[in-house]
């Protein structure tokens, strides 16, 4: 299950590794990957996501597989140039995600939208097609909890997808739920691109406010969700994520060796 993919740069960084792109040369791959019709993956790790694959090889692996790997974060643009390996942009599913609706619409690409709870993917749907005029939104799905494990509603699902027939798929799961789904399921969606965007599809139905331009620009995106969602994110932004620091310092540490060897 190797990618497929026409990506030329792509760098080894901590323990995965990032197609060095600019926002608008991944727009332009993935438009390229819906004329290869070739069923590829899209993922956009950020520093959750390098602590999960640190301990979960599957998530890893999945990775390693994925036809574009994007960066989604600037803590992790920093961190590239701390270990002299700078990654040129930010380019992060949420981000991301707009700009291939927009470029979908002009190229009269169909795009399923599969997460976040019921009702959300629907009004998420709405938005775009008023922000992007001309989209195509082959279908929305929101499914129930515990649906990885229930074999009829993965046929459910793998129905829809099927008759939709959608030139992208946009997975809105959260991490490592959504890339494990389709990773085991890959096999029976018949989609040329899947885009694994998280908690986009809730930013676009306005669920959940996205942090202002200028926030998010000076990196501090993470501290305004925290903000708005103590809760849940607390957790993970303060006590989970904070073992990236043993990473960069493991990873920056086997290059040094390497460069001395």
């Amino acid at each position: 299950m190797k990618a497929v993919t026409s990506m030329k740069n792509r760098i080894k960084f901590l323990n995965t590794q990032i197609d060095n792109v600019t926002m608008e040369e991944a727009v332009d791959e993935i438009d390229r990957m819906v004329c290869s019709g070739m069923n590829q993956y899209v993922v956009t790790p950020n520093v959750d996501h390098i602590v999960q694959m640190e301990k979960d090889p599957l998530l890893r692996e999945i990775y390693e597989n994925a036809a574009l790997i994007t960066t989604d974060g600037k803590p992790l643009i920093w961190i590239s140039r701390w270990l002299s390996t700078p990654i040129i942009e930010k380019v992060s599913g949420s981000d991301l995600f707009p700009r291939v609706c927009e470029r979908a619409a002009q190229k009269g690409y169909r795009i399923f939208l599969l997460g976040a709870a019921e009702g959300v993917a629907v009004r998420a749907a709405k938005n775009l097609q008023r922000k992007y005029p001309g989209l195509q939104i082959a279908g929305t799905y929101s499914p129930p909890f515990g649906f990885e494990e229930n074999k009829e509603e993965l046929e459910h699902i793998f129905r829809l997808v099927e008759r939709a027939k959608p030139q992208i798929m946009a997975l809105g799961l959260g991490c490592p739920k959504q890339e494990k789904f389709f990773y085991r399921n890959r096999d029976n969606f018949h989609v040329p691109v899947v885009l694994h965007i998280g908690g986009t599809i809730d930013f676009e139905a306005g669920n959940i406010p996205r942090a202002p331009g200028w926030v998010s620009r000076v990196g501090l995106e993470w501290l305004y969700r925290l903000t708005k969602d103590p809760k849940r994110l607390a957790k993970r932004y303060l006590v989970d994520d904070m073992a990236i620091w043993r990473i960069c310092w493991k990873y920056r540490a086997s290059q040094n060796q390497d460069f001395d060897s």
